[in-house]
């Protein structure tokens, strides 16, 4: 006798619940099997299943930032997997300079000609959804900025991040003055928060601003770097450009805050922070020589402690004797890191050290990493689903 039918599906389902997330061609491709298996896939609870049972958001594709004097990246989404690339906001010839990737979605600085200042765009590449945001406060009146989106959803867990409110915390040098300042936007009020200062009441800040090395010292100004933000706990994390020094921003407090990196503190641009130990605690990551190191900082001791070290001389290639490998990014979460060659752009899997090859060589700065769960809930597939078994 033939087992009941509910008995299969469940069997069917807890063999499909193992199909590995970082490559949704897979998923998709048992969803065509059978039109048992794509009602499965396709089920809301099965999704949600998929989702509890791997954790973390997988790796999807990036998108990335240039220093200033690169000049805006192409209007590009790059897949990672057999994914393909979504269509970017500025794919219809308006220029625009991606921000930060975090939550299931984009944030995109809208700089198209015309009257007024340029806002923003919180964009989510999988179901599509763009939201758009007015410029931050006039008071900002910033010279060289950074900014982080992320959800703002009460006890979210981050794997299906996909609408809802979120936040944009935008922080940046001011124009004319020595000091870093933050504002927040919500989109519950849509409206931006009143801009908080780092200024010399920060004795650490006060203590960076003094250094004699730093350059055009005393008229020293703090330049933001625009490198991707990195989340850990309730605070956001930024570095400026003379020896890297980290800007805090507690969520929470609301307040601005500075930190030393590692030391000797290095005046390098290719440096990545990132989050630690199941992303609780600061990492910060560089390469020496031919080693990427990385560093945690531990909290109640108040120091850098080196976490790990991955030889790359003969994992990642080189064009030449001259050409460097340098960090560009981290992608939380999934515990990898970008570093890029003459060659391309390479990940490298901190727990395995892993490396593999995901773009052609380009002008990298700032890697921004989009990770999601991409499952066949949409669409034809979804009608499909739901039309009677012949």
């Amino acid at each position: 006798m033939a087992p009941p039918r509910p008995l299969i599906d469940d069997i069917t389902a807890e063999i499909l619940l193992r199909l590995p997330p970082d490559e949704p061609e897979h998923l998709f491709r048992a969803a065509l099997v059978c039109k048992p298996w794509l009602r499965i896939i396709c089920d809301p609870g099965f999704r949600r299943c998929y989702r509890d049972f791997h954790g973390a958001p997988p790796l999807l594709g990036f998108l990335h930032r240039r220093m200033v004097m690169q000049g805006d990246p192409p209007a590009r989404f790059a897949s990672t997997t057999s994914v393909p690339e979504f269509p970017h906001p500025g794919s219809d010839g308006r220029r625009t300079r991606p921000l930060d990737c975090r939550h299931g979605r984009v944030l995109v600085h809208m700089l198209q000609h015309g009257k007024g200042r340029p806002g923003y765009l919180v964009w989510d590449p999988v179901t599509g959804d763009r939201h758009s945001l007015p410029p931050e406060p006039k008071k900002m009146d910033w010279l060289i900025c950074s900014a982080a989106v992320l959800c703002a959803a009460d006890g979210c867990d981050h794997l299906h991040c996909h609408g809802g409110p979120f936040r944009v915390v935008f922080v940046a040098t001011h124009q004319r003055k020595n000091v870093i300042l933050a504002t927040v936007y919500s989109s519950e009020t849509g409206a931006w928060s009143v801009p908080v200062c780092l200024d010399d009441t920060c004795e650490s800040y006060a203590r960076h601003m003094r250094d004699p090395d730093a350059p055009f010292s005393p008229n020293y100004t703090p330049y933001l770097q625009p490198r991707r933000g990195t989340l850990v706990g309730d605070a956001l994390y930024f570095t400026v450009r003379w020896r890297n020094a980290i800007v805090k921003y507690d969520l929470g407090k609301n307040r601005l805050s500075m930190i030393d990196p590692p030391w000797p503190p290095p005046n390098v641009c290719s440096i990545a922070l990132m989050a630690m130990e199941n992303d609780t605690s600061l990492g910060f990551a560089r390469i020496l020589g031919s080693s990427l190191c990385t560093w945690s900082r531990k909290e109640e001791v108040v120091e850098w402690v080196q976490y790990r070290v991955i030889e790359l001389e003969k994992t990642i290639p080189v064009a030449n004797r001259e050409d460097k490998p340098y960090v560009v990014g981290f992608a939380e979460g999934v515990g990898v890191i970008f570093v890029s060659s003459g060659v391309g752009l390479f990940t490298v899997k901190l727990n395995s050290g892993q490396v593999k090859k995901v773009d052609k060589s380009r002008k990298y700065f700032s890697v921004l990493p989009y990770m999601s769960f991409y499952t066949p809930d949409r669409g034809r597939l979804l009608s499909l689903a739901r039309t009677p078994l012949i």
